[in-house]
């Protein structure tokens, strides 16, 4: 059943809201007995689904913001069919209990761990990668045997509208339901006491994700951001750092959430590294303005809003002596901002304290290593950290010294698709992971089980304390003391 949004508003209704959700509690009760065929079924139902509008999705992103659909196929449909095939070819092994060892205190008893679904989950999902960050985590949810309720971004309306008809016509609304609409919806949602929320956006949003679950105790996952710095030393190798640069940057249009954001180079090889990137774009989208403006290979920002945004950090840096290298054009009205270069951004520049979010990146140039993890560890940790380097020790040394969600070397944005790789912040960039198993893993209790033997060791240990089991007890914390013998 298609879920109804009022044509005034744009809003779901909340009371629709509250009876999809009640619907879902009796599914959500049933589905703890869920088999591997079971679940694998569904996640197959949403593939063949989701498969057979392709040619609506390339339609979609292009209306909502000329998305190309080389794109759509490489950062939207590779990332959750990746995610559908990795679960479908190991979700009986992910189902499977976990045996573990008995300890001391535990000796003649059995004990595993079982993978029970949280229940009820909601899915929010962003506006940047409006396919994949939605039915991404539903594969993991549906894998770990979860009803589901989705709340896409209102402000790429045509995706959301393909993604609608997809979960109306594949599955039962007490199974899985979307709901569309802004900021009204969300907070109709976050009302609920749902077992578990998995949010994907900006901290700012997060922590008032993380606060409304805190009212019913619900468990969180939150993707967030940050500003993911780059490192590029003398003995990077400047060509194909300059192209793994400038895609990470500018595919999407720069709206990734572990998009490197900013880059400190050494001053040695500096130039060598901007004539590089420079003649990595003109390759990819052009080589005057014009070329680049009307090239098929670049998307758009989302909205005139966020191009004004991105616009006015620029003007921002530009008024305070920051220097364009390349691009700088901007086209408010038709979202438009050129692949974009600067140099000598000052520290107090807006642009270096919150997330570009978009096709601009800062250069600067460094002598001392020791100054920029000092910088880099005086913000909020990162999302990713970059680091192209050949030199291995130093290498090292920067992954000890540093904190980050993630980290690529020699690279950058790939580790989001490598699907064995927990996918997550940490702290202000987020808690908890997602992907694969660690997605599986999200969505569901690790629910501890001890069974007894025939012999209750533990009757040792029970009341009355008699001189003898006083000392037992006295000897066993004494053993406890030595190293751990297997």
């Amino acid at each position: 059943m298609m879920q109804v949004v009022n044509p005034q508003t744009g809003e779901s209704d909340p009371a629709e809201i509250r009876r999809v959700f009640d619907a879902q509690l009796a599914t959500a009760l049933a589905w703890r007995e869920s088999t591997a065929a079971e679940r694998i079924a569904r996640l197959k139902k949403l593939r063949d689904a989701m498969m057979a509008r392709r040619e609506d999705f390339y339609a979609a992103f292009q209306k909502d913001y000329r998305k190309p659909s080389a794109e759509v196929e490489a950062t939207e449909f590779m990332p959750v069919l990746d995610e559908i095939r990795h679960a479908i070819g190991s979700l009986k092994k992910w189902m499977k209990p976990t045996k573990v060892w008995p300890t001391i205190a535990s000796a003649l008893t059995s004990s595993w761990i079982e993978y029970q679904p949280r229940g009820r989950a909601l899915i929010v999902a962003p506006w940047n990668f409006p396919l994949n960050l939605c039915f991404g985590p539903m594969v993991s949810a549906l894998a770990a045997g979860n009803t589901v309720i989705l709340k896409p971004s209102e402000m790429t309306p045509a995706v959301s509208a393909v993604m609608a008809e997809i979960i109306a016509a594949t599955f039962p609304e007490n199974e899985v339901a979307l709901f569309e609409g802004s900021l009204p919806t969300s907070q109709a949602l976050l009302d609920l006491p749902f077992d578990h929320i998995f949010f994907t956006g900006s901290p700012a949003v997060g922590k008032v994700v993380m606060a409304a679950a805190a009212k019913h105790l619900t468990s969180v996952t939150l993707e967030l951001g940050g500003k993911s710095p780059v490192i590029v030393d003398e003995t990077a190798n400047l060509r194909l750092t300059a192209e793994a640069l400038m895609w990470g940057k500018f595919t999407n249009c720069g709206q990734i959430c572990v998009a490197p954001d900013h880059v400190y180079v050494h001053e040695s090889v500096k130039d060598k590294l901007v004539a590089e990137c420079k003649a990595v774009l003109a390759e990819r989208y052009g080589v005057t303005a014009q070329e680049q403006r009307n090239s098929p290979h670049l998307a758009r920002v989302i909205n005139q809003r966020h191009t004004q945004r991105i616009a006015g950090l620029l003007q921002d840096a530009q008024g305070r002596g920051a220097r364009v290298l390349t691009g700088g054009e901007v086209d408010v009205a038709a979202c438009y901002i050129a692949p974009t270069l600067i140099e000598q951004v000052p520290q107090e520049a807006q642009i270096m304290s919150e997330e570009i979010f978009g096709p601009v990146l800062p250069v600067i140039t460094y002598r001392d290593l020791d100054a920029v993890v000092r910088e880099i560890n005086a913000q909020p940790k990162p999302l990713a950290l970059y680091v192209f380097s050949t030199d291995k020790a130093r290498t090292r040394r920067l992954l000890a010294r540093t904190s980050s969600g993630g980290v690529a070397i020699n690279h950058c944005v790939l580790h989001y698709a490598q699907g064995n790789l927990p996918f997550g912040g940490v702290n202000n960039s987020g808690i908890g992971n997602a992907h694969g198993h660690f997605g599986f893993k999200a969505f569901s209790h690790e629910r501890a089980v001890l069974k007894s033997g025939p012999i209750l060791m533990a009757k040792l240990f029970f009341p009355p304390y008699t001189d003898f089991k006083q000392k037992l007890i006295r000897a066993t914390v004494d053993i406890l003391r030595l190293p751990k013998l297997f």
